[in-house]
């Protein structure tokens, strides 16, 4: 069995997609993504902090997709591979198949405070081990540690994996990443903010986050 070579992980062959796809149920069905956080819009707060640790950029949103233009990066509606509303991997597959570079990272539009570091270290893990995916997991509020699969880091080979996965009907995230090696990366070092993974749901939860911007 030969082993490939897989391109060097660096910043400039990561292509970050921001997801905004979502029906924002429990927020009474606004567009999460255009919601404000201290001011400015989550998913454009969202790309101010993703854009440095990456090459490149783009969002996936299904609505009011001439507000997320404005933000000045690629802007995709969910694959209609899928149908209607598939949640967070019809936003993969969008991605992986828009992405122009070797390796996709996703990050949901209502988790602002994720880490300056997010990319160079699941980056890093992803290399050491020689991994499919690299997910990052966050001590929650009972102190468990637990995977946050919607912060994922893969290589665009992964797009026909996804297709045959949905295709059979799956749409859980770590159902699929678990069919591969997936390395967890655990963001609970000292200095690790413990709200870097607070995702807000709710406007309320969204104006408590706001108290906690570093």
């Amino acid at each position: 069995m030969t082993m490939t070579i897989k391109t060097p992980l660096h910043a400039e062959a990561i292509t970050g997609v921001i997801l905004a796809g979502g029906r924002g149920s429990r927020m009474g069905g606004v567009d999460k993504g255009l919601q404000n956080f201290n001011g400015v819009p989550l998913a454009l707060h969202t790309l101010m902090r993703l854009l440095p640790q990456v090459g490149e950029i783009m969002v996936n949103a299904n609505r009011n997709l001439a507000a997320y233009e404005a933000f000045g990066a690629p802007v995709w509606p969910d694959s209609t591979s899928l149908g209607d509303y598939a949640g967070p991997l019809a936003g993969f597959i969008t991605g992986l198949e828009r992405c122009e570079t070797p390796y996709l990272l996703t990050v949901p539009c209502d988790t602002p405070l994720f880490p300056s570091d997010l990319v160079a270290r699941m980056a890093d893990a992803m290399a050491r081990e020689n991994a499919d995916f690299a997910v990052a997991a966050a001590r929650e509020e009972d102190g468990q540690l637990r995977p946050q699969p919607v912060f994922c880091l893969m290589g665009v080979d992964m797009l026909e994996s996804l297709a045959r996965f949905t295709q059979s009907g799956g749409r859980k995230i770590d159902a699929w990443t678990a069919q591969h090696k997936t390395v967890i990366v655990p963001f609970n070092q000292p200095g690790d903010d413990t709200h870097s993974f607070f995702n807000a749901n709710t406007l309320a939860e969204l104006h408590q986050l706001e108290s906690h911007q570093p």
